[in-house]
């Protein structure tokens, strides 16, 4: 099953999508809008063109597993997938993730303009081998 995972952004929206196993990351993007709707609509024109069956999006927690303070405004943007993609997004812990890519790009010499698309882009896949592992798991 081919699997989307986004992390959601202010101006950025990081994109993954899996392979058609859904057992690996494929294909990333960066979507640039400041716009939510603007945002969903192209998550769901790159859904429906990717062929994947379920998305995934990034959630924000603190490292206590609560909440974190931007989580209502995250769940504002499932609810706006839903209703734009017409399939209601996974909600994914997304602890660290952000850090990690940033770690990633900085042990591969990463520097300069592209970075701040490339972070974006590498969190998505984070977020999109996480639940993969988990699903893989799910199975054992």
């Amino acid at each position: 099953m081919k699997i989307m995972a986004i992390d959601y952004g202010d101006a950025r929206t990081g994109v993954a999508i899996s392979d058609a196993l859904g057992w690996m990351t494929g294909q990333t993007a960066v979507i640039h809008s400041w716009k939510p709707e603007k945002t969903a609509e192209e998550v769901a024109r790159m859904f429906k063109a990717s062929g994947a069956q379920r998305l995934v999006m990034g959630f924000p927690r603190n490292m206590d597993g609560t909440e974190g303070p931007r989580a209502a405004l995250y769940r504002d943007f499932a609810a706006l997938l839903e209703q734009t993609v017409g399939i209601k997004p996974v909600l994914w812990d997304e602890r660290r993730t952000t850090i990690e890519a940033h770690q990633i790009l900085n042990e591969s010499n990463y520097h300069g303009k592209k970075r701040k698309n490339t972070v974006d882009a590498v969190a998505a896949s984070l977020i999109l081998e996480g639940y993969l592992a988990y699903l893989r798991n799910q199975k054992e």
